[in-house]
């Protein structure tokens, strides 16, 4: 590192008491991935002792989607946090929201650093970046994500960068920071595989922005890959034999990418994918590479994983680190408004699959709110995708908290899909596939194929009575017994009759 670089290296704490009350916080990291560590925790305990001492002491944290532990969780704990955007997945976070102790805007990710560089939310006064390389005349490559970035590098005032040796070189070249340009200027983006690159895997800053370098060797906090369980295999096995009967009728070309969202369910999909003897190489156009992703790298099923962030356990950190020279040529890591560009997204053909809270017998989807009011994480990505892809699946167990919850409900508490962009619904019970059914039909097989026995009687009286009493036979609703079995579960802890 070169002298006028060393000048900048100071510690975390040293970092922290640069940032002051008030500011606007943008920080690298997505869905667990590529956050900074050290300086958000020295910020928390900061903002402790300011607390103590009676002085205020609060920011505002966007970012690219959740991080972890050491910079949410810290942060909202320290009461640190006044505004939040546009995802997290904390505990304490998600509780201090639900309180209405800090204002929380859910947003499309891939919408989230347009909205920053054209001025509809506030710029960042300073960009907390974790990078794996930072060079005297500016050039700073990212570890684990892309996320919100490059923009926020861009449009900070200044900049702290967390240096992370803890790949090494191992991710030298997976990046790829092109950003389209801002409207009336914009071109197509030049992504028409998987792996195409529009820019350089590097961002070029002014160097004297940075006013900080903190030296860290951190992972990320990810659980490791766990066998996915029976209802996930379950539903996994069910999307790909539906799949390769698509393709055997003709309806479904070979060799489309595939867009998985986080969690078991989808860990399964991928996991049956690299098992699967009949399986093709398949191609990743997503928003998160998950760890399953070395399931089929072992496999030799994969051609090729696109993405904005990509998560390892210490395990699969050092697979990655003993693999680099091949792996590095399997992936590539996007901003977070090119993975999730609707442009993209249909150019391409991708096949999505998203995981949701609740389905309602009409085909609308609510994947962020429990009864309606409380935040869990968030929309995420899950639209961006669902709504320009060639295949959609959402996917649920069929019930929750041991049988108390039903999955398939008469109607959903908060509308984040609408029946409009929703192809097809998948819970260990069966497949449905609404594509070209009118409502009717849609709640009879969503009921008949996706719902729990224990639940499916509830859900035929429920919709016998509103094609009675319902004013419009179109889409029949009673609006007096919409909610009841979320009003049951909040009175007797339970849906059941």
């Amino acid at each position: 590192m070169t002298s006028d670089l060393v000048s900048k290296e100071i510690s975390a704490e040293e970092a922290a008491e640069l940032i002051q009350d008030g500011e606007v916080l943008g920080v690298s990291g997505f869905t667990l991935a590529g956050y900074p560590k050290a300086v958000p925790t020295a910020l928390a305990k900061r903002a402790e002792r300011l607390h103590a001492n009676g002085k205020p002491f609060q920011i505002t944290l966007f970012s690219g989607a959740s991080t972890g532990d050491e910079c949410d969780g810290a942060l909202a704990r320290a009461k640190a946090i006044k505004w939040r955007a546009p995802y997290q997945s904390n505990p304490d976070l998600r509780s201090a929201i639900n309180r209405g102790e800090i204002f929380y805007t859910d947003a499309h990710l891939g919408i989230m650093g347009h909205l920053v560089r054209t001025g509809s939310l506030p710029r960042p006064t300073t960009a907390i970046i974790e990078a794996s390389e930072v060079t005297s005349d500016g050039k700073i490559r990212f570890t684990t994500s892309c996320g919100n970035s490059v923009e926020y590098l861009r449009m900070a005032d200044r900049i702290i960068v967390e240096l992370n040796s803890i790949y090494g070189d191992a991710l030298c070249g997976i990046h790829d920071c092109y950003l389209p340009e801002l409207p009336p200027y914009t071109h197509p983006i030049p992504v028409v595989n998987v792996l195409d690159r529009g820019g350089k895997d590097y961002v070029q800053v002014d160097p004297k922005k940075i006013v900080a370098i903190v030296r860290t060797n951190q992972g990320d906090t990810i659980r490791p890959f766990t066998e996915p369980d029976a209802v996930s295999k379950n539903i996994g096995g069910q999307i790909l034999e539906f799949l390769a009967h698509e393709r055997k009728k003709g309806r479904l070309p070979a060799g489309l990418p595939y867009q998985s969202g986080v969690g078991n369910v989808a860990n399964a999909v991928l996991t049956a994918m690299a098992r699967d003897s009949l399986q093709e190489p398949v191609s990743l156009f997503t928003e998160v590479i998950q760890e399953a992703v070395f399931e089929l790298i072992k496999a030799d099923k994969l051609v090729g994983a696109s993405g904005t962030a990509l998560t390892c356990s210490a395990d699969a950190r050092e697979y990655f680190k003993q693999n680099a020279a091949t792996l590095q040529k399997k992936f590539v890591l996007r901003s977070q408004e090119v993975s999730n560009h609707p442009e993209v997204i249909r150019r391409l053909g991708v096949i999505s699959m998203n995981t949701a809270l609740e389905c309602d017998i009409f085909g609308n989807v609510n994947s962020s709110h429990v009864c309606g009011s409380s935040i869990m994480n968030g929309i995420g990505g899950s639209a961006d995708f669902s709504r320009n892809c060639l295949l959609g699946f959402f996917m649920a167990p069929s019930t929750a908290k041991n049988g108390a919850i039903s999955t398939i409900v008469p109607f959903v508490t908060h509308l984040d899909h609408s029946d409009h962009e929703t192809h097809i619904f998948v819970t260990e019970q069966g497949l449905a596939d609404l594509r070209g059914l009118d409502p009717v039909s849609r709640a009879h097989k969503i009921i008949e194929n996706c719902a729990h026995p224990d639940y499916r009687q509830q859900l035929n009286d429920f919709l016998d009575y509103s094609m009675r009493s319902s004013k419009g036979k179109h889409i029949p609703f009673a609006l007096d017994r919409a909610f009841n079995m979320h009003l049951d579960f909040l009175e007797k802890g339970t849906m059941k009759e």
